[in-house]
């Protein structure tokens, strides 16, 4: 994986170019072809690496976590799932879903 130079963003293999994939930035950059043939590029991911952030997306029917207390509302009840979003020697992050108002947050225990 490459990253631009000047903003951070991921690169994205175009035309044997590396191109940001930041819209606001475009930076593009020579292609290490070495490193190339060690990655395969995909356009999507499946439904497991993806992690549910999103306003649409249904906590309905995970788990329930009651130790929790909503920053919005107060309320003390909220779906949860868990992801491994840093390394494997890192405790995974608890996404968060109020029962009552909806509000989403994370939690990196």
């Amino acid at each position: 994986m490459q990253f631009c130079d000047d903003c951070g963003s991921m690169m994205r293999s175009e035309d044997g170019q590396m191109v940001c994939t930041n819209d606001d930035c475009g930076s593009t950059a020579e292609q290490d072809t070495e490193l190339a043939a060690q990655f395969t590029s995909t356009e999507s991911q499946s439904g497991d690496e993806l992690i549910e952030t999103e306003e649409g997306d249904q906590f309905e029917g995970k788990p329930t976590a009651d130790d929790v207390t909503c920053e919005e509302c107060g309320h003390g009840e909220a779906w949860y799932t868990i992801k491994q979003t840093g390394a494997a020697d890192e405790p995974p992050t608890r996404f968060f879903k109020c029962k009552e108002c909806g509000y989403r947050w994370r939690d990196y225990s």
